[in-house]
């Protein structure tokens, strides 16, 4: 069972797309928004990065830092940034597979990939919300907005 609202995220450390290490827990002191999603390349995975990218505004007005995570290798997500304008991280949680989503009860095993699981860490470590959908529909935009008010 993954974390709920209140527990203290699950510490990780992934590769993103530049190569560089990223540890949640290096992050206190400011809100992170882990954003797993199934695949880089498909059309709702790409379809939803898009939005947020588009959307940014939402997360630096709140000082929240996002991360995109799926199980793809790291030259996977440095094309798909490269391809789609990402500004943002995406992290690879290719090796062990699907490690980190599983941590946070998103790998869904008998397909290989994670589902679409969203979870706003506080500055302190603590979930403070969480959603997530079936891996072929999209998280609403709207669900983003009300997870970050929760921060305010």
């Amino acid at each position: 069972m993954g974390p709920t609202i209140g527990d203290i995220a699950p510490d990780f450390t992934l590769i993103d797309h530049r190569g560089e290490e990223v540890t949640l827990s290096a992050l206190r002191g400011k809100p992170v928004a882990l954003v797993f999603f199934p695949l880089a390349f498909t059309g709702t995975c790409t379809g939803e990065l898009c939005e947020l990218r588009d959307s940014m505004e939402l997360f630096d007005d709140a000082g929240v830092e996002l991360l995109a995570i799926s199980v793809d290798s790291k030259a996977t997500l440095a094309r798909f940034a490269e391809v789609e304008g990402y500004a943002f991280r995406l992290l690879s949680d290719f090796w062990p597979h699907g490690e980190v989503a599983s941590r946070y009860d998103s790998f869904l095993p008998q397909r290989g990939i994670a589902t679409r699981a969203t979870f706003l860490i506080d500055a302190s470590g603590l979930v403070a919300a969480a959603f997530r959908t079936e891996p072929g529909e999209a998280r609403p935009l709207a669900a983003y907005r009300e997870a970050l008010a929760k921060l305010g």
